[in-house]
């Protein structure tokens, strides 16, 4: 037997040695430069840029060592369900994702509170309050953009259509109807008609992902409050807790129009400049433009919510 054996060619432990990295899974391959271009300037999720839309599909693990071969990587442990499944996903394809989160939770909803604060009279300290419920909804929103819009593994490698709330919320009716899917300004053969189709859809979606964070948001902040008042008697709100509805309907207006004209312009901005500038220099583009992006996006939330009457400040 051991002559047997030691009579198969070394080309051929070679050759089979060459087909190993076509097993690795997708999510290990190099990732392309122009990746860094999904985040760009959105300051809160790439709702207005597509994800990639490249990706091939992950070869065949080398077996499980006790000849069953399937070869799933599981290494034994039972895949997550759910939203932490949805997570695992996610970091499979995009090792970075949650670094991500953390650095879109710290820069945008920072810059976001601080431009809430300063659009505010006296930096807000009189509306602590509202702005408690500005940092709970922004962080909310930010985590559901993100997380509803970054590709998956299994979602690039396969053929099959995405669910239901991946479709709207993403770029499959726009590339169906034909209109840019990123951007109003991505760069194609798009009429008039279909740029303005991208524009109020992405509005509509940003709208709806606006209600939702704030009734979640609003709610949950003044829950909070309501409790730290029936723990501490002696505690005293600044101002009246506003509407849940009214104020998810105000961050509704705000998200359709001025964080939809915003991430729009800027999304068109960054498909230029990624092109002429150096990665370095392109990286840190974004991360300015992000924060002052989303201390406008603060600024302009102040002002809307106190046009419309959504938070009153107690009189002085």
């Amino acid at each position: 037997m051991e002559l047997h054996r030691s009579a198969v060619p070394r080309v051929g432990a070679r050759a089979l040695n060459t087909q190993r990295p076509a097993s690795l899974p997708v999510w290990r391959a190099p990732r392309p430069t122009r990746h860094i271009v999904a985040l760009a300037g959105t300051g809160g999720g790439d709702i207005g840029k597509g994800g990639p839309t490249g990706g091939g599909g992950g070869g065949g693990g080398g077996g499980s060592g006790k000849g069953d071969g399937k070869g799933d990587g599981s290494d034994g442990k039972q895949p997550r369900s759910g939203i932490l499944g949805g997570w695992d996903a996610r970091v499979a394809y995009d090792p970075e994702f949650p670094i991500k989160v953390l650095l879109e939770q710290v820069i945008g909803v920072g810059a976001c509170v601080v431009g809430d604060m300063s659009a505010r009279p006296n930096w807000g300290l009189n509306e602590l309050d509202f702005i408690f419920s500005t940092l709970v909804v922004g962080s909310i929103m930010n985590f559901t953009i993100m997380y509803l819009l970054a590709p998956t593994a299994a979602a690039v490698g396969s053929a099959a259509a995405p669910p239901l709330l991946a479709r709207l919320i993403g770029d499959y009716y726009l590339r169906k109807w034909g209109a840019p899917g990123g951007n109003c300004f991505e760069v194609g053969a798009f009429s008039p008609v279909q740029r303005l189709t991208n524009l109020v859809y992405k509005g509509a979606v940003f709208a709806v992902i606006g209600f939702f964070a704030g009734v979640v948001g609003t709610s949950l902040s003044n829950g909070l409050l309501a409790m730290r008042k029936k723990m501490d008697p002696n505690f005293k709100l600044q101002n009246e807790p506003p509407n849940v509805v009214f104020n998810a309907f105000t961050w509704a207006v705000h998200m359709g129009i001025s964080s939809n004209l915003r991430y729009q312009t800027l999304g068109g901005v960054d498909a230029a400049l990624v092109k002429a500038m150096p990665v370095g220099a392109f990286r840190a583009y974004q991360a300015v433009i992000r924060a002052a992006n989303n201390v406008v996006g603060g600024m302009s939330f102040a002002t809307l919510a106190r046009i419309l009457g959504a938070q009153k400040a107690a009189a002085a």
